[in-house]
């Protein structure tokens, strides 16, 4: 795939916009994650928090992409 610049910038600031609907899908569910436990609902906290963990990992991954696509 030749090099393209405005492709690899285009596509780094979608995967930011991206990235940012994750943190913010995070915050959500941590909210809720800390109404379930303190309310509880254990097993859907702990659920939630997997969910987490996943945005998380996710999030890295996404980070790694942006930079690499910023870097070429």
């Amino acid at each position: 795939m030749p090099y393209d610049s405005d492709s690899n910038i285009a596509t780094a600031d979608a995967l930011t916009l991206i990235l940012q609907n994750q943190h913010a899908l995070g915050a959500a569910i941590e909210e809720v994650t800390k109404w379930f436990s303190e309310n509880g609902v254990e097993n859907v906290a702990a659920n939630a928090v997997t969910a987490m963990e996943t945005l998380d990992a996710n999030a890295k991954a996404l980070t790694a992409a942006i930079m690499r696509l910023r870097r070429l």
